[in-house]
Protein backbone atom coordinates (compact mmCIF):
# COMPACT_ATOMS: atom_id res chain seq x y z
CA UNK A 1 0.00 0.00 0.00
CA UNK A 2 1.36 3.41 -0.98
CA UNK A 3 1.44 5.57 2.16
CA UNK A 4 3.10 8.62 0.62
CA UNK A 5 0.85 11.67 0.66
CA UNK A 6 -0.59 12.47 -2.75
CA UNK A 7 -0.70 16.18 -1.92
CA UNK A 8 3.05 16.32 -1.28
CA UNK A 9 3.77 14.71 -4.63
CA UNK A 10 1.45 17.10 -6.43
CA UNK A 11 2.87 20.22 -4.73
CA UNK A 12 6.48 19.25 -5.43
CA UNK A 13 5.63 18.22 -8.98
CA UNK A 14 4.15 21.67 -9.70
CA UNK A 15 7.40 23.38 -8.69
CA UNK A 16 9.83 20.82 -10.12
CA UNK A 17 12.15 22.33 -12.77
CA UNK A 18 12.42 19.09 -14.73
CA UNK A 19 16.13 18.53 -14.16
CA UNK A 20 18.66 17.78 -11.45
CA UNK A 21 18.54 20.12 -8.46
CA UNK A 22 20.30 21.41 -5.37
CA UNK A 23 17.78 21.67 -2.53
CA UNK A 24 17.32 23.06 0.92
CA UNK A 25 14.29 22.28 3.09
CA UNK A 26 12.80 24.15 6.04
CA UNK A 27 10.19 26.61 7.23
CA UNK A 28 12.19 29.80 6.54
CA UNK A 29 9.81 31.92 8.61
CA UNK A 30 10.86 35.56 8.35
CA UNK A 31 13.50 34.83 5.68
CA UNK A 32 16.20 36.39 7.87
CA UNK A 33 19.89 36.91 7.10
CA UNK A 34 20.71 33.34 8.15
CA UNK A 35 18.22 31.96 5.66
CA UNK A 36 19.53 34.26 2.92
CA UNK A 37 23.11 33.15 3.65
CA UNK A 38 22.09 29.50 3.33
CA UNK A 39 20.23 30.11 0.06
CA UNK A 40 23.14 32.14 -1.34
CA UNK A 41 25.51 29.25 -0.64
CA UNK A 42 23.04 26.84 -2.23
CA UNK A 43 22.82 28.98 -5.37
CA UNK A 44 26.61 29.12 -5.58
CA UNK A 45 26.99 25.33 -5.31
CA UNK A 46 24.16 24.75 -7.78
CA UNK A 47 25.68 27.10 -10.33
CA UNK A 48 29.07 25.39 -10.07
CA UNK A 49 27.47 22.00 -10.73
CA UNK A 50 24.95 23.01 -13.36
CA UNK A 51 21.99 22.29 -11.07
CA UNK A 52 18.74 24.15 -10.55
CA UNK A 53 18.63 25.64 -7.03
CA UNK A 54 15.44 25.30 -5.03
CA UNK A 55 13.83 25.81 -1.63
CA UNK A 56 11.12 23.60 -0.16
CA UNK A 57 9.30 25.70 2.44
CA UNK A 58 6.95 24.00 4.89
CA UNK A 59 3.61 25.54 5.83
CA UNK A 60 1.95 25.56 8.30
CA UNK A 61 4.78 25.52 10.81
CA UNK A 62 5.41 21.95 12.05
CA UNK A 63 5.02 23.10 15.67
CA UNK A 64 1.41 24.10 14.99
CA UNK A 65 0.70 20.61 13.62
CA UNK A 66 2.67 18.53 16.11
CA UNK A 67 1.96 20.65 19.21
CA UNK A 68 -1.13 22.72 18.42
CA UNK A 69 -1.38 23.83 22.05
CA UNK A 70 1.92 25.69 21.69
CA UNK A 71 1.38 29.39 20.92
CA UNK A 72 3.32 30.60 17.90
CA UNK A 73 2.89 33.49 15.48
CA UNK A 74 4.50 33.89 12.09
CA UNK A 75 7.06 36.56 11.25
CA UNK A 76 5.40 36.95 7.86
CA UNK A 77 2.72 35.42 5.69
CA UNK A 78 3.42 32.50 3.36
CA UNK A 79 2.96 34.86 0.41
CA UNK A 80 5.62 37.23 1.77
CA UNK A 81 7.93 34.31 2.53
CA UNK A 82 7.74 33.04 -1.03
CA UNK A 83 8.31 36.57 -2.39
CA UNK A 84 11.39 37.07 -0.21
CA UNK A 85 12.82 33.67 -1.08
CA UNK A 86 12.35 34.30 -4.80
CA UNK A 87 14.05 37.67 -4.38
CA UNK A 88 17.25 35.85 -3.33
CA UNK A 89 17.60 34.66 -6.92
CA UNK A 90 16.97 31.00 -6.12
CA UNK A 91 15.75 28.98 -9.10
CA UNK A 92 12.42 27.86 -7.63
CA UNK A 93 10.42 27.87 -4.40
CA UNK A 94 8.12 24.96 -3.54
CA UNK A 95 5.61 25.55 -0.70
CA UNK A 96 4.81 22.17 0.84
CA UNK A 97 1.79 21.62 3.09
CA UNK A 98 2.94 20.16 6.41
CA UNK A 99 0.19 17.86 7.68
CA UNK A 100 -0.08 15.21 10.38
CA UNK A 101 0.13 12.67 7.57
CA UNK A 102 3.37 14.12 6.31
CA UNK A 103 4.71 14.24 9.86
CA UNK A 104 4.29 10.45 10.18
CA UNK A 105 6.50 9.71 7.18
CA UNK A 106 9.93 8.29 7.86
CA UNK A 107 12.88 10.36 6.65
CA UNK A 108 13.43 7.74 3.95
CA UNK A 109 9.86 7.95 2.69
CA UNK A 110 9.92 11.74 2.68
CA UNK A 111 13.16 11.88 0.74
CA UNK A 112 11.84 9.24 -1.66
CA UNK A 113 9.11 11.71 -2.65
CA UNK A 114 11.66 14.52 -2.97
CA UNK A 115 13.96 12.33 -5.10
CA UNK A 116 11.08 11.24 -7.31
CA UNK A 117 9.81 14.78 -7.95
CA UNK A 118 12.88 17.00 -7.55
CA UNK A 119 15.86 14.84 -8.59
CA UNK A 120 18.23 16.33 -5.99
CA UNK A 121 21.97 15.90 -6.35
CA UNK A 122 22.74 18.13 -3.37
CA UNK A 123 20.82 18.75 -0.14
CA UNK A 124 22.12 21.65 1.95
CA UNK A 125 21.00 21.90 5.59
CA UNK A 126 22.02 23.44 8.90
CA UNK A 127 23.65 21.38 11.70
CA UNK A 128 20.43 21.16 13.77
CA UNK A 129 18.27 20.14 10.82
CA UNK A 130 16.05 17.06 11.11
CA UNK A 131 13.03 15.78 9.21
CA UNK A 132 10.78 12.76 9.23
CA UNK A 133 9.00 10.87 11.99
CA UNK A 134 10.56 11.53 15.42
CA UNK A 135 13.10 13.83 13.71
CA UNK A 136 15.06 10.79 12.62
CA UNK A 137 16.31 12.49 9.46
CA UNK A 138 19.44 14.07 10.92
CA UNK A 139 22.16 15.24 8.51
CA UNK A 140 24.10 12.01 9.13
CA UNK A 141 21.06 9.83 8.41
CA UNK A 142 20.17 11.88 5.33
CA UNK A 143 23.73 11.49 4.05
CA UNK A 144 23.36 7.72 4.41
CA UNK A 145 20.08 7.82 2.49
CA UNK A 146 21.68 10.07 -0.11
CA UNK A 147 24.47 7.61 -0.85
CA UNK A 148 21.80 5.14 -1.95
CA UNK A 149 19.67 7.67 -3.84
CA UNK A 150 22.28 9.76 -5.60
CA UNK A 151 22.43 12.98 -3.59
CA UNK A 152 25.08 14.51 -1.36
CA UNK A 153 24.33 16.25 1.95
CA UNK A 154 26.26 19.37 2.90
CA UNK A 155 25.93 20.81 6.41
CA UNK A 156 26.40 24.57 6.48
CA UNK A 157 27.40 26.21 9.78
CA UNK A 158 24.84 28.81 10.91
CA UNK A 159 25.42 32.52 10.37
CA UNK A 160 26.36 34.37 13.55
CA UNK A 161 26.07 38.03 14.43
CA UNK A 162 27.94 39.36 17.46
CA UNK A 163 28.34 35.80 18.69
CA UNK A 164 24.61 35.03 18.39
CA UNK A 165 23.19 32.62 15.82
CA UNK A 166 20.87 34.45 13.43
CA UNK A 167 17.61 32.52 13.76
CA UNK A 168 13.86 32.98 13.74
CA UNK A 169 13.95 32.59 17.53
CA UNK A 170 16.44 35.45 17.84
CA UNK A 171 14.20 37.61 15.64
CA UNK A 172 11.15 36.77 17.76
CA UNK A 173 13.01 37.59 20.99
CA UNK A 174 14.09 40.99 19.69
CA UNK A 175 10.59 41.65 18.34
CA UNK A 176 9.02 40.75 21.69
CA UNK A 177 11.33 43.29 23.33
CA UNK A 178 10.32 46.00 20.86
CA UNK A 179 13.94 46.31 19.74
CA UNK A 180 13.20 47.09 16.12
CA UNK A 181 16.80 48.04 15.34
CA UNK A 182 18.06 44.55 16.31
CA UNK A 183 15.16 42.95 14.43
CA UNK A 184 16.21 44.85 11.30
CA UNK A 185 19.84 43.74 11.74
CA UNK A 186 18.80 40.10 12.03
CA UNK A 187 16.37 40.24 9.11
CA UNK A 188 18.59 42.34 6.89
CA UNK A 189 15.66 44.75 6.44
CA UNK A 190 13.08 46.47 8.65
CA UNK A 191 10.29 44.32 10.08
CA UNK A 192 7.10 45.05 8.18
CA UNK A 193 3.37 44.52 8.40
CA UNK A 194 0.98 44.72 5.51
CA UNK A 195 -2.68 44.32 4.77
CA UNK A 196 -5.72 46.06 3.32
CA UNK A 197 -6.78 49.43 4.71
CA UNK A 198 -10.09 48.91 6.49
CA UNK A 199 -12.66 51.29 7.95
CA UNK A 200 -12.21 52.15 11.60
CA UNK A 201 -13.95 54.48 14.03
CA UNK A 202 -12.20 57.42 12.29
CA UNK A 203 -11.41 59.09 15.64
CA UNK A 204 -8.00 60.12 14.33
CA UNK A 205 -9.60 62.45 11.79
CA UNK A 206 -11.52 64.29 14.54
CA UNK A 207 -8.25 64.69 16.48
CA UNK A 208 -6.50 66.20 13.47
CA UNK A 209 -4.41 63.09 12.81
CA UNK A 210 -6.27 60.85 10.35
CA UNK A 211 -5.20 57.23 10.45
CA UNK A 212 -5.41 54.22 8.18
CA UNK A 213 -6.32 50.95 9.89
CA UNK A 214 -4.44 47.96 8.46
CA UNK A 215 -6.19 44.60 8.52
CA UNK A 216 -3.28 42.49 9.80
CA UNK A 217 -3.76 38.71 9.97
CA UNK A 218 -4.29 37.39 13.49
CA UNK A 219 -1.58 34.74 13.13
CA UNK A 220 1.23 37.25 12.58
CA UNK A 221 3.72 38.21 15.29
CA UNK A 222 3.56 41.80 16.54
CA UNK A 223 5.92 43.85 18.65
CA UNK A 224 4.71 45.04 22.08
CA UNK A 225 1.74 47.36 21.99
CA UNK A 226 2.83 50.96 21.64
CA UNK A 227 3.71 53.74 19.23
CA UNK A 228 6.32 53.28 16.51
CA UNK A 229 8.13 55.37 13.95
CA UNK A 230 7.32 53.69 10.67
CA UNK A 231 7.69 54.01 6.93
CA UNK A 232 4.46 53.58 4.99
CA UNK A 233 4.58 52.15 1.48
CA UNK A 234 1.59 52.91 -0.74
CA UNK A 235 2.11 51.43 -4.19
CA UNK A 236 5.55 52.63 -5.30
CA UNK A 237 5.61 55.61 -2.93
CA UNK A 238 7.09 55.80 0.58
CA UNK A 239 6.06 58.19 3.36
CA UNK A 240 7.21 58.79 6.94
CA UNK A 241 4.54 57.70 9.37
CA UNK A 242 3.68 56.99 13.00
CA UNK A 243 1.85 53.79 13.93
CA UNK A 244 -0.04 52.77 17.04
CA UNK A 245 -0.41 49.06 17.74
CA UNK A 246 -2.79 48.05 20.50
CA UNK A 247 -6.27 48.39 21.97
CA UNK A 248 -6.59 52.21 22.11
CA UNK A 249 -7.27 52.32 25.88
CA UNK A 250 -8.21 56.01 25.90
CA UNK A 251 -11.37 55.06 23.98
CA UNK A 252 -11.83 51.71 25.79
CA UNK A 253 -11.62 49.79 22.54
CA UNK A 254 -11.53 46.01 22.88
CA UNK A 255 -10.12 45.00 19.49
CA UNK A 256 -6.44 45.01 18.54
CA UNK A 257 -5.71 47.58 15.86
CA UNK A 258 -2.79 48.74 13.74
CA UNK A 259 -3.41 52.46 13.07
CA UNK A 260 -1.07 54.38 10.78
CA UNK A 261 -0.85 58.16 10.56
CA UNK A 262 0.93 58.92 7.29
CA UNK A 263 2.74 62.25 7.46
CA UNK A 264 2.15 64.78 4.70
CA UNK A 265 -0.24 62.53 2.79
CA UNK A 266 -3.74 63.44 1.66
CA UNK A 267 -4.61 60.63 -0.76
CA UNK A 268 -7.31 57.99 -0.40
CA UNK A 269 -6.06 54.58 0.72
CA UNK A 270 -9.23 52.70 1.71
CA UNK A 271 -9.30 49.31 0.03
CA UNK A 272 -5.64 49.51 -0.98
CA UNK A 273 -2.88 47.38 0.49
CA UNK A 274 -0.62 49.30 2.83
CA UNK A 275 2.76 48.11 4.07
CA UNK A 276 4.58 49.64 6.99
CA UNK A 277 8.18 49.15 8.03
CA UNK A 278 8.62 49.45 11.81
CA UNK A 279 11.81 51.42 12.41
CA UNK A 280 11.84 52.51 16.05
CA UNK A 281 9.69 52.18 19.18
CA UNK A 282 8.71 55.55 20.60
CA UNK A 283 6.72 54.59 23.67
CA UNK A 284 4.31 52.12 25.22
CA UNK A 285 0.59 52.40 24.69
CA UNK A 286 -1.14 54.11 27.58
CA UNK A 287 -4.48 55.57 28.54
CA UNK A 288 -4.93 59.33 28.50
CA UNK A 289 -7.47 61.42 30.36
CA UNK A 290 -9.24 62.33 27.17
CA UNK A 291 -8.92 63.40 23.53
CA UNK A 292 -7.09 66.67 24.35
CA UNK A 293 -4.26 65.01 26.27
CA UNK A 294 -4.03 62.29 23.60
CA UNK A 295 -3.81 64.93 20.83
CA UNK A 296 -0.95 66.68 22.63
CA UNK A 297 0.95 63.39 22.91
CA UNK A 298 0.35 62.54 19.24
CA UNK A 299 1.86 65.93 18.30
CA UNK A 300 4.96 65.04 20.31
CA UNK A 301 5.11 61.59 18.71
CA UNK A 302 4.86 63.07 15.23
CA UNK A 303 7.58 65.64 15.92
CA UNK A 304 9.89 62.96 17.31
CA UNK A 305 9.28 60.86 14.20
CA UNK A 306 10.05 63.85 11.95
CA UNK A 307 13.33 64.40 13.80
CA UNK A 308 14.31 60.77 13.31
CA UNK A 309 13.62 60.96 9.57
CA UNK A 310 15.56 64.25 9.35
CA UNK A 311 18.57 62.62 11.04
CA UNK A 312 18.26 59.65 8.70
CA UNK A 313 18.18 61.91 5.63
CA UNK A 314 21.18 63.91 6.88
CA UNK A 315 23.24 60.73 7.32
CA UNK A 316 22.76 59.63 3.69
Amino acid sequence: MDTTPRLAREELSRAAPGGDTALTIGVFDGVHRGHCYLVAQLIERASARGLASGVITLHPHPILVLRPETPMAYLGSLEERVELLRATGVGFVAPLTFSSELAQLSAGDFMAIAVEQMRPRLLMVGPDFALGRSREGTPAHLAELGRKSGYEVEVLPPLQQNGVVVSSTAVRNALAAGDMETVAELLGRPFSLRGPVVRGAERGKTLGFPTANIGVSADLALPPFGVYVTRAIVGEDQYPSVTNIGFRPTFQANERAVEVHVLDFEGEVYGQELRIELLHRLREERRFSGPEELTQQIRRDVEEARQLFRREAASL
